[in-house]
């Protein structure tokens, strides 16, 4: 019987496969304890495959954290231009923190690497380069950078609180609470006038 003709691969869908077992990964386990064979055995290849691809672990963690930041829940592009945009992220904070929902994984492979050195090199340069830099470019006065820095600070911070952690006084609120006590604290921030 003659050998069958190997099948040919395409370069983008396994790319495309990789990174989303890396993604599954890393939002589990973090940097530190995901090896390629992990990812690799998630995509269905080879490590030499997933090496083919991705120069290293570091690179495709950097890939990983860029496309898990690439699609913001409240910084888009059009988010970022309306008159109460404080009000706009405390909505979709609220609403994707709910209970029972599934944390994002962005923030999850952020929350899984934090005590990585490497990790959060990598997460940071990322981080700053897309959602803190949106915004502090959007904002107008001093301090532009700090307070969007303190805007993303606030906004991890509640979600370790009330979706990880589930801190019963956020966990079982009411949203539309949480919302009204969120809203002026971004704004102020967002405005960057003192109080």
């Amino acid at each position: 019987m003659p050998n069958p003709i190997p099948r040919r691969r395409d370069a983008a869908v396994t790319r495309d496969a990789i990174l989303v077992a890396a993604r599954k990964a890393f939002a589990h386990s973090g940097y530190d304890r995901t090896g390629l064979g992990d990812i690799a055995a998630g995509a269905g290849l080879t490590v030499m495959l997933v090496n083919r691809y991705f120069a290293s672990k570091e690179q495709l963690f950097a890939e990983v954290i860029a496309e898990a930041l690439a699609s913001p829940v409240a910084l888009t592009p059009d988010q970022l231009g309306v008159e109460n945009l404080g009000r706009c992220i405390a909505t979709a904070l609220v609403s994707i923190t709910e209970a029972g929902s599934t944390p994002l994984d962005g923030f999850l492979i952020m929350l899984q690497s934090a005590l990585s050195k490497r990790a959060a090199v990598i997460g940071r340069e990322q981080l700053e380069k897309g959602h803190s830099a949106a915004l502090a470019a959007a904002l107008e006065g001093a301090h532009h950078q700090e307070r969007a820095a303190l805007v993303m600070a606030l906004v991890s911070g509640f979600q370790v609180m009330r979706q990880m952690l589930e801190v019963s006084a956020l966990a079982k609120a009411d949203p539309q609470v949480l919302i009204d006590l969120l809203t002026p604290l971004f704004q102020q921030l967002l405005d960057g006038k003192p109080a």
